[in-house]
């Protein structure tokens, strides 16, 4: 049988996919994507013929049927996510349930959203001196949280944190943000869209952010950012600095 590919699509700029992500998919013969999220622009250099479905309508189930149909005829399966599967992907249950069914697949890694937001703002997440810290995480709504990784106690740590799937709970976020250590001045980003023609960048302070997005449209698809690296004095770097040895240099000094 066939192998089924899972493979991350990028945050949403067709060129944002891997060389190796386009040619599985250039190659596949059916195509099931994520299609509330992965921007159908990516879809254009699917082969002639090739078999395209939409998995926003589409139960578990429904997906995992599709899949083990096309592998039984030896066609070569893409599964197409969103930015990196590894984050939100929901791809444990399908890679179990295949597992389940003798079904060969691979995974192929993406850009994640929060790494293209971090490019749209023009920032390093980890500075010498401020963070060396990234928390990707998300407040609890339809799927809960465990109460050791609520916002507060994450924000405890003052590291830079990627918050996923929570721009509708933005009051709740920055109440779970300050309640957890974070001052009301500390810095705050979101991101709609990252890589998209229509990419919205808001940037303000936790006690200004919710009065700052209203009527921006900013409803899904966003991406928070707060870090004191977005706004911060910082070390400069030990790797280039001239009294700074290594394997590759000799201090100068």
């Amino acid at each position: 049988m066939a192998k089924v590919y899972i493979i991350g699509a990028g945050p949403g700029d067709p060129e944002l996919i891997t060389v190796k992500g386009q040619r599985l998919l250039k190659e596949a013969d059916v195509i099931i994507y994520a299609g509330s999220l992965v921007n159908p622009a990516i879809l254009e250099c699917a082969k002639e013929g090739a078999e395209i479905y939409n998995s926003a309508s589409m139960t578990l189930d429904e997906v995992l049927e599709k899949m083990t149909e096309a592998a039984s005829k030896d066609f070569m399966t893409v599964r197409l996510h969103t930015g990196d599967p590894s984050v939100y992907g929901a791809i444990q249950e399908q890679m179990d349930a295949l597992k389940k069914r003798d079904i060969d697949f691979e995974v192929i890694p993406g850009v994640s959203s929060c790494f293209a937001t971090a490019a749209a703002l023009k920032q390093e997440y980890t500075l010498p001196g401020i963070s060396q810290t990234v928390i990707i995480t998300r407040n609890a709504g339809r799927t809960p949280v465990p109460e050791r990784e609520s916002l507060k106690s994450l924000a405890a740590h003052g590291a830079t944190m990627c918050i996923f799937l929570s721009i509708t709970m933005l009051d709740d976020v920055v109440k779970e943000l300050i309640s957890g250590g974070y001052k009301q001045d500390a810095p705050i980003a979101i991101v709609q869209r990252a890589s998209w023609p229509d990419q919205k960048i808001i940037r303000a302070t936790l006690e200004t952010i919710c009065d700052e997005i209203k009527g921006k449209g900013i409803d899904r698809q966003a991406m928070i950012v707060v870090s004191p690296c977005l706004s911060a004095d910082y070390d400069l770097s030990r790797l280039y600095a001239p009294e700074f040895s290594h394997m590759f240099r000799k201090s100068s000094k």
